[in-house]
């Protein structure tokens, strides 16, 4: 069997990369996602030989067996990360490792063979070498990194697969939200995960079950969708595709607690470790959401937030229900607790403050 701690990266050629100029242009304005670099990362898992033949290659289509695992089975988990242009010219990632762990506990939900932490860094790495100039300037402008890794095992019996494909992907990206403070929709008909399923998992198919509630949110002219846990279905538990945090008047915050049911975010658990450090009261325990309006509405509530890798600290102006709708705070802009841990979180992954926690790792 190989050994995973001494693969070795093949570099292939790419034979015709983005002109400098054709690049500028395409990362100018990028919506999210869209913009594609000009390379990807791929590893290949067999059952019996383990990890092997890394390479670094040109970004291209995949092939697959129409009875590929995954096609059927949806044996797919991935991450999300990002490549900043620090304050002194560098580029750096935001804890990778805590990703590369989080990858691993999504593996083994999903019944997925385990990548070692060290390999799925130096395969970030590799990535963000062969693509560095795709790393945008800017105060909100970043390289977003897709890990992911699925089953690519033909064969249409139910049971784990015998081989995998691990790759990285990225896209030039700037803000996920561009207009101030967002408006969340609460779904009444639709949760998310339920105890004991894949919802501390990051598996596609979680997301895919949030899409129907997003597309009604949308229709209610909101943001983002919130959760409700599956039991009683009163207490708030994450957003479509982040955290989330409420602020009190007494200036403590409140996160709902991990479960099982709810994504562990490395942006929830960064801003938790600030907001101690800042000397704020920091609660982890369940929040209902008559408990939310009630207090939105008297100002026991001042401001809430929204965070993940993509929106990093995102304010919430604005909650709706079926009933209607209400403020928190002003309903267009950060409060002051949100933009102190929003300041502190991206000085922090940009370089301009000091890296007490060793989160920034340093690519080139």
């Amino acid at each position: 069997m190989s050994s995973a701690e001494n693969l070795t990266f093949i570099h292939l050629p790419h034979p015709s990369p983005t002109s400098p100029e054709k690049r500028a242009a395409m990362m100018a304005d990028p919506a999210f996602g869209r913009v594609a670099t000009d390379h990807m990362v791929m590893i290949r898992y067999t059952e019996g030989k383990g990890w092997h033949d890394a390479q670094v290659m040109p970004r291209g289509p995949l092939s697959l067996d129409p009875s590929a695992a995954v096609l059927h089975y949806a044996q797919e988990i991935f991450e999300g990360l990002k490549a900043f242009r620090t304050s002194d010219g560098e580029i750096a990632i935001f804890r990778p490792e805590a990703n590369a762990q989080r990858f691993q506990k999504s593996a083994e939900r999903m019944a997925m063979p385990i990548l070692p932490e060290n390999l799925f860094i130096e395969a970030v790495d590799e990535f963000v070498k062969a693509d560095s100039d795709w790393v945008p300037e800017g105060e909100n402008a970043s390289l977003y990194i897709r890990p992911f890794m699925f089953a690519n095992d033909a064969f249409l019996g139910v049971k784990p697969a015998s081989e995998y494909l691990f790759l990285v992907i990225g896209a030039p990206v700037g803000a996920y939200f561009s207009n101030g403070a967002v408006t969340v929709w609460v779904s009444e008909n639709y949760t998310r995960a339920a105890p004991g399923g894949t919802g501390a998992a990051k598996c596609g198919g979680n997301y895919a079950g949030s899409l129907l509630a997003q597309a009604e949110a949308k229709a209610q002219g909101c943001d983002q969708v919130v959760f409700l846990d599956a039991v009683k279905h009163r207490f708030v538990e994450e957003m479509g595709g982040m955290n989330i945090f409420f602020v009190f008047e007494d200036g403590s915050i409140a996160t709902p607690p991990l479960t099982g049911t709810i994504l562990p975010g490395i942006t929830r658990d960064s801003v938790l470790t600030i907001a101690r450090e800042q000397g704020l009261t920091v609660r982890e325990e369940p929040y209902a959401i008559d408990q939310w309006l009630a207090d939105a509405k008297s100002g026991h509530l001042t401001e809430a937030f929204a965070c993940g890798t993509a929106a990093a600290i995102s304010p919430i102006g604005t909650v709706k229900t079926r009933e209607g709708e209400v403020r928190i705070g002003s309903g267009t802009s950060a409060g002051q607790v949100t933009g102190k841990l929003r300041t502190a979180l991206l000085g922090t992954q940009r370089g301009k403050v000091a890296d007490t926690h060793e989160w920034v790792h340093r690519v080139i």
